[in-house]
């Protein structure tokens, strides 16, 4: 494994903590935080299907 992917790798568990502390000060229930993350699951998921069937490609 590389250095970058590691500090990647690093980053990405400290913005994990970061947004699960800044959910947890929120004290939601269970039931509310599997929906609200459903509805964001949606949302991405809808956002990728629209980008696919308008043949959006990132570049290269």
């Amino acid at each position: 494994m590389s250095d970058g992917a590691l500090i990647s790798i690093v980053a990405m568990v400290g913005w994990l903590i970061l947004a699960g502390s800044a959910l947890a000060s929120y004290r939601l229930g269970w039931s509310k935080i599997a929906q609200l993350a459903l509805v964001w699951l949606a949302i991405f998921a809808g956002l990728f299907v629209v980008a696919d069937l308008l043949g959006a490609r990132l570049p290269t």
